[in-house]
Formats: structure tokens, C-alpha cells, sequence
């Protein structure tokens, strides 16, 4: 018999905090993440993004950790330890960790290639051992002590929903009995150049959903969620905040970097979380929407949306106003923040929105609302590639 998956902790870190709590205070006050670039030199300063206020230097101090380790790693274990700390119980159970990224270590690797280029005497080829994805995670996982189940997953910037899915699939069939599950992805050079290329940066902070909407913005962060059993949870006497009640990933074979016209992905992968969650378009109290805030992404997505629910949208909104397009960590906060909307009984607003798209027939939310009764949330990423996903998660 497949057991329910809980949620019984949750850590994040992002351009609008370092904490649950100080993400919260920063939907309530609506004060955005985005922010002129900092972190590196490069031509395209002038890009806003969503940065983690620290250096390195300083992330690895506050973790007390030696100041050799990627970016990306640094996100991912503060996040995680937020999420493991207060997981206080057996280590009887078998247990694993589930990570998406898609920068890896890229960070690290850019500084090699710049001492190669100059011959810089100083040039330590060791420094590439932690350039690829899966060394991220097995980072986190040293730093938990974690050995049963090490697993990585890039399928762009669904990465990190995929691996709470791919974890919770493990649960549900008996394979693991806890799991950390998320992402992390760090700001690099090189996904801010990659993505210049493409003409979908916009030059202003971005509008998600908006007809004047003009590109993303990019950002950085680590989002995980702890999920362990139904058995887990009895023997244990945990408390759940939530429960993972259907998810869905399919693929829109359309193009390499665009979503179809139709949105035909999206609609499947809500339709599919919907019907494996067993509940109607009605019961669903809040959409994170993925909203990108590209003119591709949000007609899209706003398109399936509209087919699904027809006249029963729900209040729905992108965080990517606050905190930045966090590639394949995205998934991961959004889902700390669908998990914090259910306990809160909260939607997120959906920053510097003035005039409806065209071809929709429904507004974002645009002020924070507390007092509401959220049951159910759906939360939406959608990668490179045509990698849709959607999951739900479900109050107790």
C-alpha cells in the first residue's frame, strides 16, 4: 500500500530573505528582492536580479564552513540545514536527499578559466572537482550525513519540483522513509550571458502577467522541504504542515527554450497533478504560478490556465516578482512558499502589475491577503526543453 507523503519541515533562502519567517515579512510589505547586480564584474551590470546579500566568504563564515566551496553548494546547506535542524528523531529510517540544480559549480569553474586564461600562478585544478551538478548535492548530503539515497536532477528549472516528485515517489513505494527534497542554483556569468543571449532579460524588474511584461529577471537561492512517511510520522509523533496530495510532469515537445502557443504542457501537467490528487479545478485555493514574466512563458501558461479552470480561477500569482527567476531552484522555494501559504492562510502578491494581458480574462493577485482559508495549493514550474510540472500540496 503506497503511504501519504508529509512535510514536516521547510528551509529557504532567496533575495527576500534568509529564513521562512523573513520571507513572509517580505510578501506581507511587498518589498522585492530585485535589485542591481553585485556579486560579479561583467558588462551586463546594469541587468537587475534577485541576489542572496552575501559573498561567499560570508555564507561560508556563517556556516563555519572553509571558504573553498561553490556557490551553489553554500545556498543549497543553508537552506537544508534550516529545513533538517528541528528533524529530531530515529536514524533507524532510510533516508535520502533529492537536489535539482543547473548551475552546479559554475561559479568556481569561471574563476579557474579567467587564472587559465592569464596564467595565473595561483591556479588550483582541484577547484574542478565540484564544477559538475551532482557534487552539490553530495555536498549537502556530507554535511546531513545522509547515505542512502543520493540523487540530482536538471531538467532546467523544473529541476527542483521533479526532485520533490522524485522523493516522494520514493516514499510512496516503500523505497525511503524520510527525504530532504528542493534545489539550489547560484548566479553565475554564465546564465546571466546565456540568457542576455536570448533576448529575454528585462532591463527593468520584472512584471510578471502584465501586457507590458518585457522579460525576467534572474536569481539565486535554495528551497527543501522534509517529507517523510505515514509510518514516519505515527512512530515519530510528528506534527505534519502539509501533505503532498498530486504532481505531474509531461512535456510539450515543442521547441528547445519555448513554451507552446497552446500551452498544451502546462495544461497536462495540471490536469494530471489534479487528477492524481483527486480534486476538481474548484477546490484549488492558489496557484504559484511559474510566471516567468517573458511574453512566451506567461501567454502560455495564463492560456492553460484559462482552459483548465475556465471561469473558477483561483487567486494565483508568481513570486518570481520578489525573489527573481531562481532557474532550477525555483521549484523549491515555490514550494516553501505554496507550503507557507496553506499554514499562513496567505497569497502572494504579484508585484508591479497594471494592465491585464490581452488574451487573458483574469488578473493576478496584487496585495497580500492573510485570513484566508487555503486548503489546497498548486504550484507550477516549467523548464527548458518543455519540462512542465505541476504539484499540489494539501492541508492535514
Amino acid at each position: 500500500m503506497e503511504s501519504k507523503v508529509n512535510v514536516i519541515g521547510m528551509g529557504v533562502i532567496s533575495a527576500i530573505g534568509n529564513s521562512v519567517d523573513q520571507s513572509i515579512t517580505s510578501f506581507e510589505s511587498h518589498t522585492s528582492g530585485i535589485s542591481p547586480l553585485t556579486l560579479f564584474d561583467t558588462v551586463h551590470r546594469y541587468l537587475p536580479v534577485g541576489e542572496v546579500r552575501y559573498s561567499n566568504a560570508q555564507l561560508s563564515d556563517m556556516l563555519g564552513m572553509e571558504k573553498k566551496f561553490n556557490r551553489s553548494t553554500l545556498l543549497g546547506i543553508y537552506a537544508a540545514r534550516q529545513a533538517w535542524r528541528e528533524l529530531n528523531i530515529s536514524k533507524k529510517w532510510r533516508t535520502g536527499i533529492v537536489s535539482g540544480t543547473t548551475v552546479g559549480g559554475m561559479d568556481i569553474t569561471e574563476d579557474l578559466f579567467r587564472k587559465y586564461k592569464t596564467q595565473d600562478p595561483t591556479i588550483d585544478y582541484h577547484d574542478i572537482r565540484d564544477h559538475e551538478c551532482g557534487s552539490v548535492t553530495e555536498r549537502i548530503a556530507d554535511d546531513l550525513g545522509i547515505r542512502n539515497t543520493v540523487a540530482t536532477i536538471n531538467t532546467a528549472c523544473s529541476s527542483s519540483v521533479n526532485s520533490i516528485i522524485y522523493a516522494s515517489r520514493l516514499i510512496k513505494h516503500g523505497l525511503l522513509d524520510v527525504a530532504i527534497a528542493g534545489g539550489v542554483d547560484a548566479l553565475t556569468k554564465f546564465t546571466l550571458n546565456g540568457f542576455n543571449s536570448l533576448m529575454i532579460l528585462d532591463k527593468q524588474p520584472c512584471r510578471p502577467f502584465d501586457e507590458t511584461r518585457n522579460g525576467l529577471n534572474l536569481g539565486e537561492g535554495a528551497g527543501f522541504l522534509i517529507l517523510v512517511s505515514e509510518k514516519v510520522l505515527k512512530e515519530e509523533s510528528l506534527n505534519p504542515l502539509c501533505q503532498i496530495a498530486g504532481y505531474a510532469n509531461t512535456n510539450d515537445a515543442f521547441h528547445q527554450t519555448a513554451s507552446s502557443p497552446d500551452g498544451r504542457g502546462s495544461y497536462l501537467s495540471m490536469e494530471q497533478a489534479l487528477k492524481i490528487s483527486r480534486l476538481a479545478t474548484s477546490e484549488i485555493d492558489y496557484i504559484n504560478l511559474h510566471g516567468t514574466g517573458t511574453r512566451n512563458n506567461d501567454s502560455s501558461e495564463g492560456i492553460a490556465v484559462q482552459r483548465l479552470f475556465k471561469d473558477t480561477i483561483p487567486p494565483s500569482s508568481s513570486t518570481k516578482s520578489f525573489t527573481g527567476h531562481t532557474l532550477g531552484a525555483s521549484g523549491g522555494m515555490e514550494a516553501v512558499f505554496s507550503v507557507l501559504s496553506i499554514m499562513q492562510g496567505c497569497v502572494f502578491p504579484n508585484l508591479r502589475f497594471t494592465s491585464r494581458m490581452t488574451e487573458l480574462k483574469f488578473d493576478p493577485v496584487v496585495e497580500f491577503k492573510r485570513g484566508l482559508n487555503i486548503n489546497h495549493v498548486m504550484s507550477n514550474s516549467f523548464g527548458f526543453g518543455g519540462s512542465c510540472s505541476s504539484i499540489i500540496f494539501s492541508k492535514t
